[in-house]
């Protein structure tokens, strides 16, 4: 089954840059979709960056020409850097990935933007 660690998250200034990490630790074999959604106390998860297999991305317009996803499906790896960001930024970010139409996420890690 598998199973999605998530690192890099904290407290960063705005304007700052972060980079979250995520892997599969059970490296389990053709993972599809992969990618990171954000959620905010009373609000529902959305969706931020995804990035296929093959390489096509998607992004939230509010995060375009600011975040990059990208992977490494050798290694069942996601990675999002985060540039320029805001505080609506701030939020619990989740790694998620699909295998064979099952929805798998991670823990979450906290991103906090102080002003």
């Amino acid at each position: 089954q598998v199973r999605l660690v998530e690192s890099g998250g904290g407290l960063v200034q705005w304007g700052g840059s972060l980079r979250l990490h995520c892997r599969d630790s059970k490296n389990i074999l053709n993972l599809g979709v992969m990618g990171w959604y954000r959620q905010t106390p009373g609000k529902e998860r959305e969706k931020v960056a995804t990035m296929t297999e093959r390489g096509i991305t998607t992004y939230a317009p509010s995060v375009v020409a600011r975040f990059t996803v990208s992977r490494d499906n050798a290694d069942n790896t996601v990675w999002l850097q985060m540039n320029n960001l805001k505080s609506d930024d701030t939020a619990v970010y989740y790694c998620y990935a699909n295998r064979l139409g099952v929805d798998y996420w991670g823990q979450g890690t906290q991103v906090t933007v102080s002003s």
